[in-house]
């Protein structure tokens, strides 16, 4: 897969990537998925997306060769590969903010190295491809156990972990109530969670019928259409006895419609602003003393964020992206005492020769698609 420019992708041949580094390993890959923020790249929203560049950053796959180096992996590993690329032992990996590792994204010193998510986030290709180069192949990548299955391990990349590291920024405490805007994978996966750290009451928001449907089944939720309301935080508070959840979790970010007025004049327009209008509605219906939880995408846009009303609440707003592999030991552990079935949330599987009618169908939001997975001729 390539980006040619917004709405525009194809696939064309590229060079098989090559080992450039002794601690390097070559991936063939299995699965892959499209998430919502490709959708940023998509539709241009994000800075520094060259045409050329191969997206992806949820794949898991075989090992094709390894770096001289590499001691962990040999050709033939199943593997899955977090989402973060890092070194494992700069200042931020020795503390698991595997996010933030200070070594390989030269282009920026807040976020990480991300694959395939633009030069903004260090200019690897992804793993919407045949097959990938993987950095520090010792300390990302791990050889997926024989008994979860290629969906399952795939949600383990990004969406599931990113979706329960949401709740674990919220510093649920039993009983609590918890919002979740945004019904896409990482919110499905975060109001799942949030039972698993003892909520006592989940509400999802979002503005379609068929992932508001998926909440009340998968995560067994209650559910509120943002559109069919005048004012949906006058409906959170009303629905929390007009004090507002103990926890709000933004599974939305910078939404992945929308323009780049929108992103910068932050115009209101409901979620499809690309404008931090679900944090704000975050931070809105909250309720004083409260927590915050981001882990929706936010690109380096300006933005109105209502920052003196956090402040005057008393507010602990906790963010950050999420350091995949920190927790993964936790949610095997789940899936495999039957508490998880990430694969559940897979709609579509779609050959790589067809990824542009992918993404354009997830873009639309057509078919009732929730997740894509993109797969592969492995013979």
């Amino acid at each position: 897969m390539t980006y040619r420019g917004p709405y525009r992708i194809r696939v064309e041949d590229k060079d098989i990537p090559r080992i450039e580094h002794p601690n390097d390993a070559i991936v063939r890959v299995h699965r892959a998925a499209i998430c919502g923020s490709d959708l940023h790249l998509y539709h241009g929203m994000m800075p520094d997306t060259r045409v050329g560049h191969t997206f992806g950053h949820e794949f898991i796959g075989v090992v094709h060769e390894v770096g001289p180096s590499v001691q962990n992996l040999v050709p033939g590993d199943r593997v899955m590969v977090p989402f973060n690329i890092f070194c494992g032992s700069c200042y931020f990996c020795a503390r698991g903010l595997y996010s933030n590792c200070h070594n390989v994204n030269p282009n920026a010193t807040a976020v990480g190295g991300i694959y395939g998510y633009s030069h903004t986030c260090g200019g690897y290709d992804g793993g919407q491809a045949e097959f990938v180069r993987v950095p520090f192949a010792d300390v990302g990548p791990v050889t997926i156990p024989d008994w979860l299955g290629d969906d399952d391990a795939l949600m383990l990349t990004d969406a599931l972990p990113t979706g329960y590291f949401g709740a674990q920024l919220g510093d649920i405490t039993e009983g609590d109530t918890v919002i979740v805007f945004g019904a896409g994978p990482v919110g499905l996966f975060a109001a799942k969670s949030s039972w698993l750290m003892g909520a006592g009451r989940v509400i999802v928001v979002d503005h379609l019928d068929f992932r508001l449907k998926k909440a009340a089944s998968f995560a067994h939720a209650e559910t509120f259409n943002f559109v069919e309301y005048d004012d949906i935080v006058v409906e959170m508070k009303k629905a929390t006895g007009y004090l507002g959840a103990d926890v709000v979790i933004d599974a939305v970010g910078a939404e992945a419609d929308g323009n780049l007025l929108m992103h910068v004049t932050s115009a209101k327009l409901k979620l499809q602003g690309g404008s931090p209008i679900a944090l704000n509605w975050a931070i809105d219906s909250v309720r004083k003393g409260g927590t915050v939880s981001v882990m929706g995408a936010y690109g380096p846009m300006f933005s109105a964020v209502k920052f003196g009303d956090a402040m005057n609440k008393g507010l602990t707003i906790n963010a950050n992206q999420c350091p995949v592999k920190r927790q993964w030991p936790r949610l095997l552990s789940h899936i495999q005492q039957g508490y998880l079935t990430p694969s559940d949330i897979v709609t579509h599987h779609i050959p790589l020769e067809e990824i542009a009618e992918g993404y354009h169908m997830f873009s639309a939001k057509l078919d009732d698609c929730i997740k894509p997975v993109v797969v592969f001729d492995t013979d």
